[in-house]
C-alpha cells in the first residue's frame, strides 16, 4: 500500500539535532494545548521545534523553546507569542514515568518531531541521555560507512 501524502500523515517539523546529541531510549507522543492562530500556523508548516524541550511542573508536562512563527492574516485583537510555553496533553501514568526517568542522572526529555494524528497536532518527545563528543564521531563514522557501503552494493 502507497504511503499517503495528505498533510494529515506528514510531520509538520523534525527535531534531526536531537537524535544526534542524544541517545534515545523511549518515545511518546503529547497532545499540544494551542491557540486557534498556532494550528492555522502549523498546517502552513510554520514550526521549528530544533531549541525544544520538555519540562515537569507541579505535576504536569510543558514544552518550552518550541517556536511556531505567526501568519500575517491572524486577527487583529490576537496578540501572537511564537515561543510561549505550551501544555503538553499526557496520561498520569505517563507524566509520572517521564518525570521518574528525568530524576536520573544525565537524562532528559526532549522534543523529536511535531506531527499530524487524526487531525490534531502531536508532539512525539522522547527520553534521551545525552552524548559524548567521542560518542557522536562514533555515530558519524557508523553512519558513513553505511552510505558508503549501500552506495558499493548498488555498483
Amino acid at each position: 500500500m502507497a504511503k499517503s501524502t495528505s498533510p494529515e500523515s506528514r510531520p509538520i517539523a523534525e527535531n534531526r539535532k536531537a537524535r544526534h546529541d542524544y541517545f534515545i531510549e523511549d518515545t511518546y507522543e503529547a497532545g499540544l494545548a494551542l491557540q486557534g492562530w498556532e494550528v492555522k500556523s502549523l498546517r502552513a508548516g510554520k514550526a521549528q521545534i530544533t531549541e525544544a524541550y520538555v519540562y515537569e511542573r507541579r505535576g504536569e508536562m510543558y514544552v518550552t523553546g518550541a517556536h511556531i512563527t505567526p501568519l500575517k492574516t491572524i486577527s487583529s485583537h490576537v496578540l501572537p507569542e511564537p515561543t510561549r510555553t505550551r501544555k503538553l496533553l499526557l496520561n498520569r501514568r505517563e507524566i509520572e514515568e517521564l518525570a521518574r526517568a528525568t530524576q536520573r542522572e544525565g537524562y532528559t526529555v526532549v522534543a523529536l518531531a511535531l506531527v499530524w494524528r487524526k487531525g490534531r497536532a502531536k508532539l512525539v518527545i522522547g527520553v534521551g541521555k545525552g552524548k559524548k563528543q567521542h560518542d557522536k564521531r562514533a555515530t558519524d563514522k557508523d553512519r558513513d560507512w553505511q552510505r558508503d557501503k549501500a552506495r558499493a552494493l548498488r555498483r
